[in-house]
């Protein structure tokens, strides 16, 4: 059940006799006054729906907490000890002198009781609700967009460690699985807390243990017992599955039937890169660097650096997209906007969601890249979907074909370029050249069009840069490491830091209460 406050301190109450030590404009100092306001124990009433049982801490001294680990980026050990050690803490959160404060586990349970619950992200709501009760951002529909990658809380796995540990886990978690193991899984002692004993350094070597492994993985799901399985058994079978056919295919001159694989060449799309924390993956944030982790998608008014929406997804796969996160971002925007932002957001899809909606996007067209160093686009040939026709610099003129299964139309010239003198600068292919021309190529040429206008210019380098500060206000101080696992769970960690982060900021712009009970910003006077 919930807990209430009871009024009553261990020791001297610290924000009483102490405040002049409590850094006055902080948000310490903030909390220790107005955290009943901002965090009222009737917010959280539905995370506590049983009235029977022991009364938890009051879940705004909980809350209070998680605000400030999530702005200095302290863990639940880390948190206690300042709660205890620290006066500016203790004052925050309504702590006395000699309160030692609470074990802490308290944190976790407070956290997965919020995430759990119907609204994870109402701490960072909570926050939002104060922004648009102090009116700062009356008249500023200006929204600049981003992502960023969040490293993961665990270790990249190869493929041998995912596999023993995803036959470990089935063992563990499935009935009766240990019995088939025993009896037909023979490429490790999988009751070994170590790696396989073998010659690390000899190719033939690893390549036999990693086709034992995947016979062991597919021996064990085909021979386990038909029953109906719980949430954790299952999923620890679909994460086998998944892990036994990721990373390897048929060896050399196998057909796949007689039971010899190979480590595949490449990447497969969407690999779960590790068996502790299945949600994370890779992440190409540009053609030379790569992560592994999370993306974070953020929304941030430009003028004040408020974020007034943030997200963290999965780091590939279509509907996680940049462009399709956006329409999430501004869904709750009640009017039209100026949405800012890079080349990632800058889809024909995401532009046509904009104007349905009645905002003005001023995003940076995705570049074209020739099939020659310094050679001939797409904008350099002449393009009529209309007629169907596509001419080239050289004057020649071909049919578009018809759309593909990807939508995008091909012009084929190839005979045509045999002896033509513009060749060298538009295709290297001895068939010569094929023009892919995207589905929605009027609307992104006119946008390549806008994007070389002085005044767009003008408008992208002003506003959407100060984006980037607020991606370095999320990122700082250690805060690029992701301390849990899963989306659900780091979405909310993302959520209460952008909460904590806005706070700061409007503390520092003069949050206060007026007479009426109303919130307002009182600027310091110089």
């Amino acid at each position: 059940m919930q807990g209430e406050w009871a009024g009553e301190t261990v020791g001297p109450d610290v924000w009483e006799t102490c405040r002049e030590l409590i850094p006055a404009g902080s948000v310490f100092a903030f909390l220790a006054e107005h955290r009943e306001r901002l965090l009222p124990p009737e917010m959280f009433a539905d995370m506590y729906p049983s009235a029977n049982g022991r009364p938890s801490l009051p879940p705004q001294v909980l809350a209070t907490a998680v605000v400030l680990q999530s702005l200095f980026g302290t863990s639940d050990v880390e948190t206690v000890l300042e709660l205890r050690c620290d006066l500016r803490w203790k004052a925050a959160c309504g702590l006395g002198l000699n309160d030692t404060a609470f074990d802490p586990s308290l944190l976790t349970y407070f956290r997965r009781r919020l995430q759990r619950s119907s609204d994870p992200g109402r701490i960072f709501t909570r926050v939002k609700e104060v922004v648009a009760a102090t009116g700062i951002l009356r008249g500023k529909r200006r929204r600049a967009l981003d992502s960023t990658v969040f490293d993961d809380a665990v270790a990249t796995q190869d493929t041998v460690t995912q596999l023993i540990s995803a036959i470990r886990r089935v063992i563990r978690e499935v009935p009766g699985a240990g019995r088939v193991a025993a009896g037909h899984c023979t490429a490790h002692d999988y009751t070994d807390p170590g790696k396989p004993k073998i010659a690390w350094d000899d190719e033939q070597a690893r390549a036999g243990l990693v086709d034992a492994l995947v016979t062991d993985a597919l021996n064990l799901l085909g021979r386990l017992p038909e029953q109906e399985l719980g949430e954790r058994a299952a999923n620890a079978v679909g994460l086998l599955a998944l892990v036994a056919g990721q990373d390897v295919e048929p060896a050399e001159g196998s057909d796949g039937r007689d039971g010899r694989w190979r480590i595949t060449q490449g990447t497969v799309r969407d690999r779960v890169v590790s068996t502790v924390d299945p949600e994370a993956r890779h992440i190409h944030k540009n053609r030379t660097r790569h992560q592994e982790g999370f993306k974070g998608h953020v929304a941030v008014e430009p003028e004040t650096g408020l974020f007034t929406e943030v997200a963290l997804a999965a780091g590939c796969g279509p509907e996680n997209h940049e462009a399709k996160i956006a329409e999430d971002l501004l869904a709750a925007e009640d009017e039209p906007c100026e949405v800012l932002g890079d080349s990632a957001y800058g889809t024909a899809d995401l532009r046509d969601h904009l104007e349905q909606q009645g905002h003005d996007a001023v995003l940076k067209p995705p570049p074209l890249r020739a099939a020659v160093p310094g050679g001939f686009t797409s904008d350099d040939f002449h393009i009529d979907t209309e007629n169907g026709q596509v001419t080239c610099p050289a004057g020649h003129i071909v049919p578009l074909g018809k759309p593909r299964k990807t939508g995008l139309r091909q012009a084929q010239f190839k005979k045509l370029c045999a002896g033509c003198p513009l060749r060298e600068r538009c295709t290297t292919s001895k068939t010569g050249r094929v023009l892919q021309v995207h589905p929605q190529h009027q609307r992104l040429a006119d946008a390549r069009a806008q994007a070389t206008d002085p005044a767009w210019k003008d408008t992208y380098r002003r506003w959407r840069p100060p984006v980037e500060r607020g991606i370095a206000w999320l990122t700082t101080k250690g805060n690029r490491r992701l301390r849990y696992l899963g989306t659900l769970k780091n979405d909310t960690w993302l959520r209460n830091r952008a909460a904590a982060l806005n706070l700061r900021r409007l503390v520092n712009l003069g949050l206060e209460v007026a007479a009426d009970g109303t919130w307002t910003l009182t600027p310091a006077t110089p």
